[in-house]
């Protein structure tokens, strides 16, 4: 079952267009709500299209602070019955919708679910209890056309090479990008999001099909960008 999407959702207004995922990880002192909001805020005022935000506190500061902002919601939690995290489940689903996601991007890999939820059910309840439209965020060909077979609205190659099935693999995903844009529904929303570190690789993503590009880490990454530099710089010889 597939939603008609409101016009801001639609390739044409996604077309070339840069989404910020605002995130920090756990123990950071910029997991902080209002961090996260003004972080937001600077890209939204600096040309992002939109935000990607993890977690219903962090998706409801954002929309508090920036009403208009355009959010891919998720959130990241783990279970010892399966190595999905991105909004494994019903549960999440449905906080990420009421924090005030537009949209909410959820594993759409064919990995086993939390307590035997199934990916295909979760997809029709969130159209006919939530309205809600879904991204998924997948790690092939396969599991993208699946998606678009099942009703989501947009495809993201957000697990290539972080799956069990792609962990040789190292995204950016290249060589999904333009199978995936050929192969899937011409009104489906394809997005780049996994490894894009400059500014180079994003326009690389679009010229590869994507209709729009996810940056993360090389934009709001702090914790790990200085970690990088600090123990690329302390392991170069002292004379």
């Amino acid at each position: 079952m597939s939603l008609p999407l409101s016009p801001r959702l639609g390739r044409p207004a996604l077309a070339g267009g840069l989404i910020v995922s605002v995130q920090a990880p756990e123990g950071s002192p910029l997991r902080d709500p209002a961090v996260i909001a003004a972080m937001a805020e600077a890209s939204l005022a600096n040309g992002a299209i939109g935000v990607r935000l993890e977690s219903p506190e962090h998706i409801g500061a954002v929309r508090r602070r920036c009403p208009e902002a355009l959010i891919i919601g998720l959130w990241k939690r783990s279970f010892g019955d399966s190595s999905v995290y991105i909004t494994p489940g019903w549960t999440e689903i449905r906080a990420v919708w009421a924090a005030g996601a537009d949209v909410v991007a959820i594993d759409a890999t064919d990995r086993p679910r939390p307590d035997g939820q199934r990916l295909e059910e979760l997809v029709a309840r969130a159209a006919a209890e939530l309205g809600a439209p879904l991204m998924a965020d997948i790690d092939s060909l396969a599991n993208g056309l699946r998606a678009a077979d099942l009703g989501f609205a947009w495809v993201g190659t957000t697990l290539f090479g972080y799956t069990e099935a792609t962990a040789e693999l190292r995204p950016p995903a290249w060589d999904l990008l333009g199978p995936l844009r050929s192969q899937l529904p011409g009104a489906m929303a394809l997005i780049c999001e996994g490894g894009i570190a400059s500014a180079q690789q994003a326009s690389t993503a679009l010229a590869a099909g994507a209709d729009a590009v996810v940056v993360g880490t090389a934009i709001t990454g702090v914790d790990l960008q200085v970690a990088a530099y600090a123990q690329a710089m302390a392991a170069v010889p002292r004379t």
